[in-house]
């Protein structure tokens, strides 16, 4: 009997992931990974752990707790914080998953006997390739980009050929004790967290000056930190434009602390680039001819052409540093990288 060591976060998505493996006839251990929160913040892991020990109470399975505190403050929380302090973009999910879950959570595992791990993602594994997970509302084929041939040879999907509404059924079924309990959202592993929560604890943020493409202060922001180039919400601007249109960030001064707008489609477009570099890039699969590509989750997929570094696009497009784009054949996920 092959043994599986799941990560059950007190989450319905896991909790119906082990009692799946379990039907299968896996030999299943629930484990739950406590990672690093800071001391601002209220503490809520003691709650979802005593939900992960109900659900492997309930599904009579051996229950693990590991400590990855450490790792996760190093590889996950300090490099989103820096990343931020850059004025880039990062993708926390993204280092979760490769730092932590991934990583020592597997090396963790293997030490202690496992053939496998498991999570409650909605990404489908294969015969070697990442595949979308059937639910495109949940899919997270995004955020697992950095996982290689050797992860996926070990790694479990349980729940990735599922639609939610139907993990929800099977929870009732397997009358699991989260069957109702609300989908967390958040930082990773950081629960229901703002960026604005969280960030002026490890850096001075301060309100600043939105400004229209002349320079003319037009308004207010949070913090040119908390912008994202092509975003269109959380600033505030007095003067409105005669047909209401809405504006867009089409630049961003950390010095200065300013975030330039616009409501002209042309001028934020004049931001946007034909061509961008990448950085640790990983390829999960082989490059096929044709290969699309988003720089956001959920974001539309479009056409790519990749030539070493490079990445070359349809159409000018704005793409921000330090957010992952994620390059796609079909349902399959065929890797990724950082923008550069």
């Amino acid at each position: 009997m092959k043994k599986v060591f799941l990560g059950l976060s007190g989450g319905v998505d896991s909790a119906v992931s082990a009692a799946l493996l379990k039907e299968q006839g896996y030999d299943v251990t629930g484990v739950f990974i406590k990672v690093w929160s800071p001391d601002f913040l209220p503490c809520t892991w003691r709650d979802e752990r005593r939900d992960a020990m109900r659900v492997a109470a309930a599904l009579h399975i051996p229950f693990l707790f590991m400590d990855f505190e450490a790792e996760y403050k190093k590889g996950v929380a300090d490099y989103m914080i820096e990343e931020y302090r850059l004025g880039r973009t990062p993708n926390p999910d993204v280092m979760c998953n490769r730092e932590v879950k991934f990583g020592a959570f597997w090396n963790k595992a293997k030490e202690m006997g496992a053939d496998y791990i498991a999570t409650g993602h909605y990404a489908q594994n294969r015969d070697g390739k990442l595949m979308e997970g059937k639910d495109a509302e949940k899919d997270q084929s995004y955020f697992l980009w950095t996982l290689t041939q050797e992860d996926l040879s070990h790694t479990l999907f349980p729940i990735g050929h599922l639609e939610k509404k139907e993990v929800r059924v099977l929870a009732k079924k397997f009358d699991l004790p989260v069957a109702d309990k609300k989908d967390s959202q958040g930082i990773c592993f950081l629960g229901d967290v703002t960026l604005e929560d969280f960030l002026p604890h490890f850096m001075e943020i301060g309100p600043g000056n939105v400004l229209d493409t002349e320079g003319n202060v037009i308004g207010t922001h949070k913090g040119a930190v908390y912008y994202t180039l092509g975003e269109r919400h959380g600033f505030e601007v007095t003067i409105k434009t005669p047909d209401s249109k809405p504006y867009f960030v089409g630049a961003k001064d950390m010095l200065e602390n300013t975030v330039t707008v616009s409501s002209d489609p042309k001028i934020i477009s004049s931001n946007a680039s034909s061509s961008i570099q990448i950085q640790k890039v990983n390829w999960i699969s082989d490059m096929p001819k044709e290969i699309e590509a988003r720089v956001r989750y959920r974001q539309e997929r479009f056409p790519v052409t990749v030539q070493g570094t490079e990445v070359v696009f349809d159409e000018p497009r704005i793409a921000a540093p330090g957010q992952s784009i994620v390059f796609y054949s079909g349902t399959t996920c065929l890797g990724g990288g950082v923008i550069a």
